[in-house]
């Protein structure tokens, strides 16, 4: 059993009042602050992000008596996104991983309740944000999840990586909470040296570090596998999964379904 029921995992560089609004969007709208907590990293040269979080994020964590970790890294840039995410997560002890960003604003009074009542089902859970994109583009991840690879993502690209094997699982859940991503291609705001800085390792696949390189998409397969074994250990169905490795379920189905702009084609694992 876990301490918490959900942990806020949230990585940061150089932002001050985009920081400050997310995490006290977080706050200010959730049901029971105390069965969240917040583990926070900002690299250690960014004088701006810990200053910002020593005087500020941190007073009003401690002012609603809220459970937090900071960690520091040495700079990993937006290339190593995950290797930030995974680190943060073992800081965690809660039932759900809740991957945020320093531009996103919750909208949603009682997300936390949202997020509670699916505690104990095995689902990637997937808020509603930016046009209704099909991804889980902020993931709520089971701690069964990190627990069963010691990491949550082997890509960059958590939000594609934990989606696209979640669909091909038949495990994606729509809760009703919503979240504003602010980011400065979608409403103009927070266009600064982090948005600038963002490269997205997806679309060459001869690149090794590519999201759809050999190597990934095998890792990806086994994954998948064994999150399957993990399903039928707890006598979840795994009907679809099985289908799909003999070609008689398509995995794209509820991904269309659940993409009504068609912000994805089909993805290949």
């Amino acid at each position: 059993m876990s301490e918490y029921n959900i942990a806020i995992l949230l990585s940061t560089h150089k932002r001050t009042d985009a920081l400050s609004n997310s995490v006290f969007s977080l706050i200010n709208n959730a049901s029971d602050i105390s069965r969240v907590q917040f583990i926070l990293g900002v690299d250690n040269n960014d004088d701006i992000g810990k200053g910002h979080i020593k005087n500020v994020i941190i007073p009003e964590l401690k002012k609603n008596k809220i459970d937090y970790t900071t960690v520091e890294f040495e700079p990993l840039g937006y290339y190593g996104l995950n290797r930030y995410y995974n680190t943060l997560a073992k800081q965690a002890d809660a039932d759900w991983l809740f991957v945020w960003c320093d531009d996103a604003v919750m909208q949603t009074q009682g997300w936390d309740d949202r997020i509670a009542e699916n505690t104990g089902n095995f689902n990637l859970l997937k808020v509603h944000t930016h046009n209704e994109h099909p991804y889980s583009i902020f993931p709520i991840a089971p701690r069964e999840w990190f627990d069963l690879f010691g990491y949550l993502s082997k890509h960059q690209l958590i939000d594609t990586e934990l989606s696209t094997m979640a669909y091909m699982l038949n495990i994606m859940k729509i809760i009703e909470v919503d979240v504003l991503h602010d980011r400065h291609d979608l409403t103009g705001n927070n266009a600064d040296e982090n948005a600038q800085k963002k490269h997205y390792l997806e679309g060459n696949p001869s690149n090794p570090y590519d999201f759809y390189h050999n190597s990934f998409i095998q890792q990806r397969l086994k994954n998948i596998q064994k999150l399957s074994e993990y399903m039928k250990d707890r006598g979840l169905d795994i009907t679809w999964w099985e289908n799909v490795k003999v070609g008689k379920q398509d995995p794209w189905v509820v991904l269309r379904q659940n993409d009504p702009n068609k912000q994805t084609g089909q993805r290949n694992v």
